[in-house]
């Protein structure tokens, strides 16, 4: 049976319209960038040293934005996930202090964080409770249990005796390329193939766009959406294991924030609140736009407190100006 002609076009239409959103986000990206090369002191913000920083520590940040922006697209959100990363981050630090191998730590640590979030999944699917309650209450929770285990102090954590170990999480390729944007690009890579080029991804979006239909499709729209947790929850406790390997010292603040950041790129790379519309590589961008905007406030000094002021002001502005253009294409499209 073939396709209707004009829902054939209206696919296209779409499909063109995300690629296009994703050009415009890599474009905002560039502005930014070079709008903080050209102000920042010295040029500062391009010098070999501060992109070493930018790509390596923002990368942290990058890829819990991947998975929040890929459970964002199955219709849910997650707002637990710097409780996630900072609950996950001492667990391995008291497996390695308990004398567990450092790779079976990060192991068992690994499939903590999928099981915590693959349990976030499991309570939203199955009560109706929105995920914006679930993962609110969670967010406080695992922050509480982490506080109340630690008692809110930083720990040194000592791995100099595993060299290649850190050299995966925080070491350089040929001394230039650090190795977390590798983790960045590859993760991107990988969920990319997912969401865009495998029958799961087109499981996903059905799940996020219409719920019932992708039910009556014969999709199990639960287990899509508890896969998606998972995810979410396997990527933060793999953050966890950078983070420290890479600070050497464990923080009860890590992660703080990090939770409508997250939402923030997504929306800026131009995934719906809605579910079932978004891109990888628009997300891919949007992670970026929030860390440049982070790291290039730093070099420029302006005090901290600004961040959140640029972050609402690039957050809303890009979506409208993407909003506008897409508006227009369409118009032009049905002329």
């Amino acid at each position: 049976m073939k396709e209707n002609p004009q829902k054939k076009m209206k696919k296209s239409l779409m499909a063109s319209l995300i690629r296009m959103r994703s050009l415009n986000v890599f474009f905002i990206f560039l502005i930014l960038f070079l709008v903080f090369w050209f102000l920042s002191p010295g040029h500062r913000f391009a010098s070999r040293e501060n992109l070493d920083v930018f790509l390596a520590f923002g990368a942290e940040f990058n890829i819990i934005a991947l998975a929040v922006g890929m459970l964002m697209i199955s219709g849910e959100f997650d707002l637990s996930v710097g409780s996630i990363l900072v609950f996950c981050s001492f667990t391995f630090l008291k497996l390695f202090d308990s004398g567990v191998h450092i790779v079976l730590a990060a192991i068992l640590t690994l499939g903590i964080g999928t099981l915590i979030g693959l349990g976030h999944g499991y309570i939203t699917v199955k009560t109706g409770i929105p995920s914006f309650i679930t993962t609110l209450g969670a967010m406080m929770f695992w922050r509480g249990v982490t506080l109340f285990w630690s008692q809110g102090f930083q720990k040194p954590f000592e791995s100099a005796e595993f060299p290649a170990f850190n050299s995966a999480f925080t070491g350089t390729v040929a001394g230039i390329v650090p190795v977390q944007l590798l983790w960045f690009i590859g993760i991107t890579l990988v969920i990319a193939f997912i969401m865009h080029y495998h029958k799961y991804g087109n499981r996903i979006f059905a799940t996020g766009d219409n719920k019932l239909a992708a039910k009556a499709m014969g999709i199990n729209t639960d287990r899509v959406k508890m896969a998606c947790f998972a995810v979410v929850g396997l990527i933060c406790s793999l953050s966890a294991i950078l983070q420290i390997v890479r600070v050497g010292t464990f923080s009860s603040r890590a992660g703080d924030g990090w939770e409508l950041k997250a939402i923030a790129a997504s929306v800026v790379g131009g995934t719906a609140l809605t579910g079932g519309i978004g891109s990888i590589v628009g997300i891919f961008w949007g992670a970026l736009i929030i860390s440049v905007i982070e790291n290039g406030l730093v070099v420029m000094r302006i005090p901290y407190a600004w961040t959140f002021t640029v972050f609402g002001v690039v957050i809303v502005s890009s979506v409208i100006i993407s909003n506008i253009i897409e508006q227009r294409r369409i118009e032009f499209g049905t002329r």
